[in-house]
């Protein structure tokens, strides 16, 4: 057996006395067929995506990585290769895949290449085919966009065993820089032809499955670096999200709203019906909460004189995990002086409309609802609006009873003549919010407004009197394919009105209901101060982002999801 077929045994862990067996000669024939085969369809999957990110992941061959890692690295040592170089700027250009297609793609001619100028590219080797023992084909992908890289003995300017070396020793997943011209193969496939500087500048010590390998949830989302690399949507996913969040800013900004922080951890957890996380704060010797909502602060802020006020941040409700609830996640809370629900209603159909257009291209979207329907999405204006009270009593099929008289055994019955299971505690809020969940919101797949809401379901909502007589509570709520993104209000700023609700609300939470609200003697201490007439406006940005990327789970859309705990 030769030296060269030696070293390569070592480095893919085959005992060199196999090859002496006619058995393992035909194992050997066999895996190479298959490689190759791999190959193929790895070469041919690539084809045709020059200029666009990556969205899909060619299946490619593992092998290198049949090795244990300590034995790799200790091969890589062995052939003179430091497995984790400090990283060096190169002699010549470093540039940005991103940026070679954008220049080259329609400049140059197919067989040509520009030899005017060298340039270094970074990145990490998505395929490798061996053409001959002469020339080898890879595949670097970075920051999601791809480029083939040819490594021909004839145009490298080291010496064979540098080429051998490197030709036989990188593998699929290693991250590596290269220096060399850029141009096109005679098929037009846009290449890096490398001439230099060929190094290793991190090892992948494992095997990167395919696509096809990697589709369990609970695999994919507690390896999430893996999922990404194999799954490269994923990232697209995330790209989206930022577009989201930098046209909520941006869009608030430029109408002179103030972006501010507020305390995440405080005394208490208000501003919302939830049941927040308990934790203790050491030097304090004090019990601390993380927060719900930031509503309070700001509407504070509002009433120190910063009259147009917003914050895109963390929330945090120990509640439960489903397809659009995470215990951590992302809202944009803004609070404007001397506006009221009216401009809220134009304002969120505007906004959504021009997100929608922004991020997607079109103010109509597709939307996966099953496996086997899509259907398209209309942010154009103006969205449905449904009167709560007066749709519930039309599905019911007759009034409801004044829920100011606490007629909590009436909806029970109403419940179990419908067959709508309530959990206890059994408070008005509860009861009412599971048959507008169970009548009103599946209804709501294009865009629709839910207002008119009771006032004991929203404490921190001013009242407003209906033409019909009945009064309700200054609020609206936005469904999209039955997910509740906005929730809006006309601000209470009555102080004496505020600590009746809390008060109300405490005898709820007494009661055994978690979720509801807390006094707050602060805030409405701040409210006798004036607060002027107020709306505010909150927004679910993780469930906005399901929407406009055509998420299923609200965990597609987080980079790191809350996942259950495994168990042993």
């Amino acid at each position: 057996m030769s030296a060269s077929a030696s070293l390569l045994c070592r480095i893919r862990g085959i005992n060199p006395a196999r090859l002496l067996q006619p058995q393992a000669k035909t194992c050997l024939s066999n895996a190479a067929s298959k490689r190759t085969r791999l190959a193929t369809q790895s070469a041919l999957s690539l084809r045709g995506v020059q200029g666009r990110p990556l969205t899909t992941t060619v299946t490619g061959s593992a092998e290198g990585h049949s090795i244990k890692p300590a034995a790799r690295l200790e091969e890589l040592n062995r052939l003179g290769l430091t497995p984790y170089p400090r990283y060096q700027a190169p002699k010549v250009p470093s540039v940005l895949v991103r940026d070679v297609i954008q220049e080259y793609d329609h400049k140059l001619e197919n067989g040509t290449k520009d030899e005017t100028k060298k340039v270094s590219i970074c990145g990490r080797i998505h395929s490798k085919r061996d053409s001959s023992a002469k020339l080898v084909w890879f595949d670097l992908i970075q920051d999601g966009h791809s480029i083939q890289a040819v490594f021909n003995r004839r145009l490298y300017a080291g010496d064979d065993k540098a080429f051998e070396t490197i030709a036989k020793s990188f593998q699929r997943g290693d991250i590596v820089q290269l220096t060399g011209h850029v141009g096109k193969t005679k098929t037009g496939q846009l290449s890096v032809f490398i001439t230099e500087g060929f190094e290793l500048l991190s090892p992948c010590l494992h095997p990167i499955p395919t696509r096809s390998g990697l589709k369990d949830p609970e695999k994919r989302f507690r390896n999430r670096h893996l999922d990404f690399l194999v799954n490269r949507d994923g990232l697209d996913v995330l790209r989206k999200r930022t577009q989201v969040i930098k046209f909520i800013r941006n869009y608030l900004d430029s109408r002179h709203f103030l972006e501010v922080e507020t305390p995440i951890l405080s005394t208490q957890a208000g501003g919302a019906n939830a049941k927040p996380f308990v934790t203790h704060a050491n030097a304090l010797d004090m019990e601390m909460h993380m927060r719900v909502a930031p509503e309070l602060f700001l509407k504070q802020l509002v009433i120190g004189g910063a009259e147009r006020v917003y914050e895109l941040g963390k929330q945090f409700r120990n509640e439960g995990i489903d397809a659009d609830h995470n215990p951590e996640f992302t809202t944009c809370e803004f609070y404007q002086a001397y506006a009221n629900l009216d401009n809220l209603f134009e304002m969120t159909e505007d906004m959504l409309r021009e997100m929608a257009k922004s991020v997607t291209g079109s103010s109509t979207i597709p939307y996966k609802v099953s496996e086997t329907e899509t259907i398209d999405i209309s942010f154009d204006k103006p969205f449905r609006k449904i009167n709560i009270m007066e749709c519930l009593e039309e599905k019911l099929g007759g009034p409801l009873p004044d829920l100011e008289s606490e007629p909590v055994a009436e909806l029970l019955d109403l419940c179990k003549k419908n067959r709508v299971f309530v959990s206890a505690p059994h408070t008005i809020p509860r009861i009412m919010d599971k048959l507008i969940s169970t009548f009103i919101e599946p209804e709501c797949v294009q865009p629709t407004f839910l207002w008119g809401h009771p006032i004991i379901m929203s404490p921190l909502a001013k009242d407003i009197k209906l033409a019909s007589g009945r009064t309700v509570a200054g609020r609206f709520e936005l469904f999209v394919v039955g997910k509740e993104i906005v929730n809006a209000y006309e601000e209470l700023n009555d102080p004496t009105q505020q600590r009746e609700r809390f008060t109300k609300q405490q005898t709820d939470k007494e009661n055994g209901d978690e979720e509801a609200q807390p006094m707050d003697q602060a805030f409405c201490s701040a409210l006798e101060y004036g607060l002027p007439p107020t709306a505010g406006w909150g927004m679910g940005v993780d469930r906005v982002c399901q929407i406009l990327t055509g998420s299923g789970h609200i965990r597609d859309v987080l980079a790191f999801p809350t996942m259950r705990a495994l168990k042993e």
